[in-house]
């Protein structure tokens, strides 16, 4: 679970500083918009509204953490673990959100699909190499075949 806090430090940074620049993309409140959806939560305040969006956003980053610790259970580390866990948990967030009435991928345009995707894979990725370092350390990260 540190692992997927730590990996959504990584993604955040890199929208703040990589994606947002080049995209022109606002900050998106749908960790916000997810918490007020399923929670009795209804921040009244322009800041309290940001708090809940960080807030959940970082919960929401330790389940990356989590599905790694998974695959870590099972043996599986570095690029075989990505695979596992990226369309895993990514299908389960898009299908969550959009059951809810919170996405609607069907509308989405190539960039904001290439933004989203390319957003979580460098969550996911970013989740697994801090998970394989700090926590698999004496075990190969990708063991020989």
């Amino acid at each position: 679970m540190a692992a997927g806090i730590a990996g959504t430090a990584v993604m955040s940074a890199f929208q703040q500083f990589v994606e947002m620049p080049v995209t022109g993309r606002e900050a998106s409140y749908a960790p916000a918009d997810l918490a007020e959806r399923i929670l009795p939560i209804h921040p009244q305040t322009q800041q309290g509204r940001e708090r809940l969006n960080w807030g959940t956003h970082m919960a929401l980053g330790t389940l990356w953490g989590s599905a790694y610790g998974v695959t870590t259970h099972v043996g599986l580390r570095g690029v075989k673990a990505f695979a596992v866990v990226f369309p895993a948990v990514y299908t389960g967030d898009v299908l969550l959100n959009t059951v809810l009435g919170l996405y609607k991928p069907g509308t989405w345009t190539t960039q904001e699909w290439a933004v989203d995707l390319t957003n979580k894979a460098v969550q996911a990725a970013a989740t697994g190499i801090l998970n394989d370092y700090f926590f698999n350390r004496d075990q190969e990260v990708l063991p020989a075949e």
